[in-house]
């Protein structure tokens, strides 16, 4: 079957924990855990390491309140910040060298490729104020916060792809009908490495930090521009056609270049759209059901509801306990599987658990809400 989740979906499925399970022990308002967080060894020097781990978390306990939660958010917001300042910075000197040769030479190939370098410059903006916003606490009008922004940033982003898409097929079909020379061959397939370079480089700092703060927007982005990279070494193409004597060699490629810029929208635009409708990979749904099943005192797992806000998770589950279970062991239960879908379900910052009553099938205790349904 084929894998149809988006590249930040497949990042958080990723970071699933692996080894064996995790022991969970609560001690009033922290938590010791047996869970390493992704730092697991081998032999005498992994024990070594796990008892370390293990000591510090019994006087540092983490906790799942709203400031630790925001400490991190606030944390990985910063550098989220810092690496879309200066991947701008890169990618916007790499397309200033790049305009300086297009003026000189009058390469459409190397044009499109600018443009394209230009947009992928300024994705950087909607993105940063994304951040911004994100770093910013709920209130009672905007109750979830304000993670929604990076999906209005997304919708920008994707129409300056589109804007760069067709201004680069524009000049390349106008050139076709209209040829001209091609000058200075040896700068434009110059300019067609640094592209490669300046996109590469930031492809490989954006995937890098992403994966440490847990933001798939970042790698999704780096991805983005390593393939832009390779669009640039197609610009070789059209340098070494013109110099072979094939003058239409560099609007044709301006075209293909175009054609990749496309399929670039294309990816973007399905995977914003699947964020605002609130889509999720399946993969994760079922991932959090067998979670939900492994808690101590749930008998059955019912409706499992996912959502993206900004680059975090929420969920809304149901759980069905024993009837029998007095009103604070069944909080008890559900504090457990809030516990475990946070700590197991990775990107999930948030959750509420909603426990039934598991009795009799001739009973619905859900009777007198049927008529809303």
């Amino acid at each position: 079957m084929t894998d149809q989740s988006t590249p930040r979906e497949q990042q958080c499925r990723d970071q699933v924990p692996t080894g064996r399970p995790t022991d969970y022990v609560s001690e009033g308002h922290g938590h010791g855990h047996g869970h390493g967080h992704g730092q697991r060894g081998t032999g005498g020097s992994g024990n070594v390491r796990a008892l370390l781990a293990r000591a510090g978390h019994a006087f540092t306990p983490h906790s799942h309140d709203s400031a630790a939660k925001t400490d991190a958010a606030l944390e990985s917001s910063s550098r989220g910040l810092r690496v879309l300042a200066i991947s701008f910075a890169v990618l916007m000197a790499t397309a200033l060298v790049q305009a300086t040769i297009v003026a000189a030479s009058g390469s459409v190939a190397l044009l499109g490729d600018t443009l394209h370098n230009f947009a992928d410059a300024l994705t950087a903006v909607p993105l940063a104020i994304a951040f911004s916003l994100g770093r910013r606490a709920a209130t009672r009008r905007f109750t979830y916060g304000y993670g929604r922004a990076e999906d209005l940033a997304g919708i920008v982003i994707v129409a300056l792809i589109a804007l760069s898409a067709g201004m680069a097929g524009y000049e390349a079909v106008k050139r076709l009908i209209a040829p001209e020379d091609v000058q200075a061959l040896g700068l434009v397939a110059a300019a067609g490495v640094v592209g490669f370079l300046g996109n590469e480089w930031v492809a490989r700092y954006r995937i890098k930090v992403g994966r440490e703060i847990g933001s798939a927007a970042l790698v999704a982005d780096g991805l983005h521009a390593r393939t832009d990279g390779f669009t640039s070494l197609a610009v070789l193409l059209g340098a070494g056609g013109s110099a072979l004597g094939f003058p239409l060699a560099d609007p044709l490629v301006g075209l293909l270049i175009t054609v990749a810029i496309c399929f670039v929208l294309r990816d973007a635009a399905r995977e914003i759209y699947h964020r605002l409708m609130d889509a999720v990979d399946p993969e994760l749904i079922a991932q959090a059901e067998q979670i939900l099943s492994g808690v101590p005192g749930v008998e059955r797992v019912g409706a499992v509801r996912l959502r993206w806000i900004g680059h975090a998770l929420r969920a809304e589950v149901e759980i069905a306990v024993r009837h029998e279970l007095s009103l604070i062991a069944a909080h008890a239960v559900a504090v457990e599987a809030e516990h475990r879908l946070i700590h197991e379900l990775p990107c999930l910052r948030a959750a509420t658990v909603h426990a039934d009553p598991d009795g009799p099938a001739d009973i619905d205790h859900h009777a007198v809400l049927l008529a809303h349904r």
